[in-house]
């Protein structure tokens, strides 16, 4: 029997009966962030890998959207950040439309978090900042890939790598690639969902207010 042939597992039946803790509102920390903060201490100390993996996803200009996985480099009352190549997908369609959400899928514990609202680009300075505390190798592979361009093979990629690396040996600076930096979202609604029992999962939305306050509501799951 081949691959195609070959039946998978029944959809219909896979699925896991959550107990965990419920989510109320009289337990929510005052703002968003504050409550990110919370949440994920809980999910690193809980032994989540990568806790600050999350799916960023974005639409260009003829509003098809793409989600992809990116780290969380850094995160405040001003927002969540992330580095990329603006040259990517999520970069041209941010140029295009800068709105993202971004999805932290913390399984283990039947929560996740979702992050809505408008991004701006980091500054320069900020960007310069973070790409001084990457490694020696993964500053060379943001000079060598020209992401989401088409490359005929992974032997032209390790070629430009190795050719950054003899002219940038392990010890000497490596620039920052005028081609690439950070974004920041800046949340307009934060939702944490906890799974539950039944299928009657918690949903508690911030809402940003424009005095820049927030204010809570309760969805269905």
């Amino acid at each position: 029997m081949s691959t195609e042939e070959r039946p998978g597992p029944d959809l219909t039946v896979m699925r896991k009966h959550y107990q965990h803790e419920g989510l109320v509102e009289g337990r929510l920390e005052a703002d968003p962030i504050s409550q990110f903060t919370r949440w994920f201490h809980e999910a690193d100390e809980a032994g989540v890998v990568e806790p600050n993996a999350m799916v960023v996803s974005t639409a260009g200009a003829d509003g098809r959207p793409t989600s992809r996985t990116v780290l969380l480099k850094s995160y405040d009352r001003r927002g969540f950040v992330f580095f990329t190549n603006y040259g990517s997908r999520k970069g041209t369609d941010l140029a295009a439309n800068p709105q993202a959400s971004l999805l932290f899928p913390w399984i283990p514990l039947a929560r996740q978090v979702i992050v809505g609202g408008r991004v701006e680009k980091v500054g320069r300075d900020e960007t310069a900042a973070y790409f001084r505390t990457r490694p020696h190798g993964s500053q060379l592979g943001a000079w060598a890939s020209e992401q989401s361009s088409p490359v005929e093979g992974r032997e032209v990629l390790e070629q430009r790598y190795a050719d950054l690396a003899a002219r940038y040996p392990e010890g000497e600076g490596v620039p920052v690639p005028p081609f690439w930096g950070g974004y920041r979202v800046i949340p307009e609604t934060v939702e944490f969902w906890q799974g539950r029992e039944n299928r009657l999962h918690d949903r508690l939305v911030y809402l940003a207010e424009p005095d820049g306050g927030w204010r809570v509501e309760r969805l269905c799951p």
